[in-house]
């Protein structure tokens, strides 16, 4: 039996025939290589060369990046603009994915079924009940102060005046000033009293008298 060697114009484009090694059965029914010294060592020549082409685009791949590491530099692209044009381009893709495809089609067709229109319906009209409530209930919080700012105040006691002239305009302290006047005349103008008020006026001769 034969192996047939991958062509190696697949990867290098090269033009290159192929070339047959000899293969064998083992006892086990699995295939094995017999190679020939002469196959061994074309393969080790292949290895060679492929490894240095590898190491040659590695090395041509880093000069390109640097390249345009320096342009984006040129054009005032930072590392953040990078990281958002990669990462808009990376939701590009995952926008024309079959799978979100899919997913949308999906959450499409659920928001166009019946189910979830009534659903919705539902929540809306819950949410207006409640918005009425809520109205209903300020309203009536609202009319309940205005009922109580509305009630008469309670009159106020003698203990809460500020001051005295604050007391003047009121009915209460002109009949306590007009009783203490009625009393004052009523003691001045008494029999045993004639020259004096109880202290309150003496007359010119009794001041006279005491010296």
């Amino acid at each position: 039996m034969s192996l047939l060697i991958m062509n190696r114009q697949v990867y290098s484009g090269e033009n290159v025939s192929p070339r047959n090694m000899s293969t064998g059965i083992s006892t086990n029914g699995s295939q094995t290589n017999t190679l020939s010294e002469e196959d061994e060592e074309y393969l080790n020549m292949e290895l060679a060369k492929t490894e240095d082409e590898i190491q040659t685009l590695q090395q041509v791949l880093l000069s390109k990046e640097k390249y345009a590491m320096d342009i984006r530099r040129q054009l005032g692209m930072g590392p953040f603009t990078e990281i958002k044009q990669n990462m808009s381009k990376g939701w590009q893709e995952v926008q024309t994915s079959k799978v979100y495809l899919t997913a949308s089609a999906t959450l499409e067709d659920i928001s166009q079924s019946n189910v979830y229109k009534r659903t919705q319906e539902s929540i809306c009209n819950a949410g207006q009940m409640t918005n009425a409530a809520l109205s209903t209930i300020g309203m009536a919080i609202t009319k309940r102060f205005g009922d109580i700012r509305a009630l008469p105040s309670p009159p106020r006691s003698l203990t809460h005046s500020i001051s005295v002239p604050a007391m003047r305009p009121s009915n209460i302290f002109k009949s306590f000033e007009e009783m203490l006047g009625s009393m004052t005349n009523k003691v001045s103008r008494s029999p045993g009293n004639a020259g004096e008020t109880s202290g309150f006026v003496r007359s010119p001769s009794q001041n006279r008298g005491s010296y």
